[in-house]
């Protein structure tokens, strides 16, 4: 249960800031225990929810913004305490507002819309049959409007799985390595992954992106294949798989937060 910030916490925190008052509406422990992983604090007015996320190899606090809902979170290292998250969390409440208001209102598509899709917005259009298809820039979704949402991201996912399988066997058969399995999902936080044991993992939000983003994102997982890390080697082995890389990864950074926005 939330509990409301005593007076005498008020003034402990207001301590730690050289000036400026501390703006605090409420906690879920006291400010000098440690905290559960399912802590949430909330600072300013209005308000900012913090969720408090615990990890015993963290050696820092750190905030992090999800690209997908915009949750903010905050990593807690080992032996933190609710007297200094709540201070650091204050302390960057000008950069959490600055970038929560960079963020893309959330994209409901629907008929007659438009969604990204290789990296254009394509109109969205009734279709006939089962099945979606995209046909002369539209996509051609058949069924009714409650089920458009289910329609397009199974679409994606099919569509998502079918190319990045196959990117990711080109550059691995270039690489001489050998991928164990892909996976698809709709990850917050990340395009892709590598595990040590050759498991790849993408962002079915990709297909949302131009065609040649999507080619990066799978050499860029392939080179992990070679190098588990992002040294100035594994760049260098990724410029030579996939040279023009460097454009490619910065229209991801620019276009990410929207590709997030649409509620698939």
């Amino acid at each position: 249960m939330i509990a409301s910030l005593s007076k005498g916490s008020v003034a402990d925190l207001r301590d730690i800031r050289t000036n400026g008052v501390i703006r605090v509406i409420a906690l879920r422990c006291q400010p000098d225990k440690l905290c559960p992983m399912t802590d949430i604090l909330h600072i300013g007015e209005p308000p900012i929810a913090v969720h408090l996320r615990h990890n015993a190899r963290a050696k820092r606090y750190s905030l992090r913004i999800s690209n997908k809902d915009g949750k903010v979170s905050m990593t807690l290292p080992k032996r933190a305490n609710m007297r200094e998250a709540t201070a650091f969390a204050i302390d960057h409440e000008g950069w959490l507002r600055k970038h929560l208001s960079k963020r893309v209102p959330t994209i409901v598509p629907e008929f007659g819309g438009r969604v990204m899709f290789d990296g254009e917005k394509r109109e969205i259009v009734h279709g006939a049959g089962r099945s979606v298809r995209y046909e002369d820039g539209q996509l051609h979704v058949p069924g009714r409007d409650d089920q458009l949402a289910g329609k397009l991201k199974g679409y994606f996912k099919a569509i998502a799985r079918e190319r990045l399988v196959h990117a990711s066997e080109h550059y691995a058969e270039i690489l001489d390595r050998k991928i164990n399995s892909v996976s698809i999902r709709d990850t917050k936080s990340r395009w892709g992954s590598c595990s040590t044991d050759g498991k790849l993992m993408y962002s079915w939000r990709l297909v949302m992106a131009p065609r040649q983003v999507q080619v990066y994102v799978a050499a860029h997982e392939a080179c992990h294949l070679v190098e588990m890390n992002h040294s100035a080697a594994y760049w260098k082995l990724v410029e030579q798989v996939y040279p023009d890389y460097k454009q490619h990864k910065l229209w991801l950074k620019r276009n990410g937060t929207l590709l997030h926005s649409y509620k698939l």
